[in-house]
């Protein structure tokens, strides 16, 4: 006769509700959230006292940019709600896993830029991380960073939950909802996306669920706000990669987390664990355009990705696990 147990629900000799298996294929969507960066309602942003929207023309509302004079329109710049949403091949939500955001840099569109030209997918996929990918829309095709919603408070807490609610439905298997869910979360951000990264990192709401921040040559200000989160944040990890677009603000940066008492190191290294903080530089030949796809090596990113530690996508094997992983 079967015993009922009351342990969750089960009764002995009842097998435990198997995990979701690993995704046999990549799996790729656009989805519009309605917790997205943008539309924005045009208030006026921290710091200024003019609206956000500061043209408005046979009923449209458009901001100037502070580059170069030129009119960005809401409907056709900032109203865009859709997000990039990427799960590799042999994803496995029964091990240890992360969710990566991309901040995009500015004149991006996402199936133009951050998937067909910096080939940001595909990276991941090469890395060997066990993670999932997202990406939101920001300002289209233009010369502008700002945050849109990521300025409000919690705000970016709401958006990584929505994301995690449509990975799972991206997944298919109900089972693996709530790993999807925890998955901890590393921002990258390239370029311009660093000022929306440092809104998040200042009240986007994550608290210790943000592991790590890894900026692909965009320290161009805010600086603050970056050394703040490091501070505050010592069992996560920072990485500043720059060529010499934003190596002045690097070294600015250095000088600031010297004065604080902050330890740093200006290589790559062999594994990003918690509390390290790292910086590096490239040759004076690579181009500020082309660093997501090629910087001091090719594919940077994906051999940033690989160096994150205790995040593997397959369990290594016994071989693996005794060559160095610097090599």
């Amino acid at each position: 006769m079967m015993l009922a147990a009351g342990l969750g629900g089960l009764c002995l000799g009842m097998p435990a509700p198997a995990a979701a298996a690993p995704t046999a294929k990549p799996k790729t969507a656009l989805v519009a959230f309605d917790a997205s960066p943008f539309p924005f309602d045009g208030r006026p942003l921290p710091g200024q006292d003019k609206p956000f929207f500061d043209v408005e023309k046979d009923g449209r509302r458009g901001r100037t940019s502070a580059r170069g004079g030129t009119v960005y329109w809401e409907d056709a710049t900032y109203s865009d709600r859709r997000v990039l949403l990427y799960i590799p091949a042999g994803f496995d939500p029964a091990r240890p896993g992360l969710m990566l955001v991309f901040l995009h840099g500015n004149q991006t569109i996402l199936e133009r830029d951050v998937v067909a030209r910096q080939q940001v997918p595909r990276q991941l996929a090469q890395s060997g991380l066990n993670a999932v990918l997202v990406v939101p829309q920001l300002a289209v095709d233009a010369l502008d960073s700002t945050a849109g919603k990521f300025h409000e408070a919690g705000h970016f807490r709401r958006f990584v939950e929505a994301a995690a609610i449509q990975l799972a439905r991206l997944h298919g298997d109900r089972r693996a909802a709530k790993a999807i869910d925890a998955l901890p979360v590393v921002i990258v951000a390239y370029s311009g996306g660093y000022y929306p990264a440092a809104w998040v990192l200042r009240q986007g709401g994550l608290g210790d669920r943000l592991r790590g921040v890894i900026i692909m040559d965009g320290l161009y200000g805010d600086l603050d706000k970056f050394a703040d989160w490091i501070a505050g944040h010592e069992a996560a990890f920072f990485l500043s990669a720059h060529s010499r677009s934003s190596r002045e603000e690097n070294a600015d940066f250095q000088r600031i987390l010297t004065e604080r008492g902050i330890h740093f190191t200006t290589s790559l290294p062999a594994k990003l664990t918690p509390g390290t903080v790292a910086f590096v530089g490239s040759p004076d030949e690579v181009v500020h355009r082309d660093f997501v796809s090629n910087a001091w090596v090719e594919d940077p990113l994906k051999v940033v990705l690989a160096r994150i530690a205790g995040y593997p996508r397959t369990a290594p094997s016994a071989k693996a696990k005794r060559r160095d992983p610097a090599r």
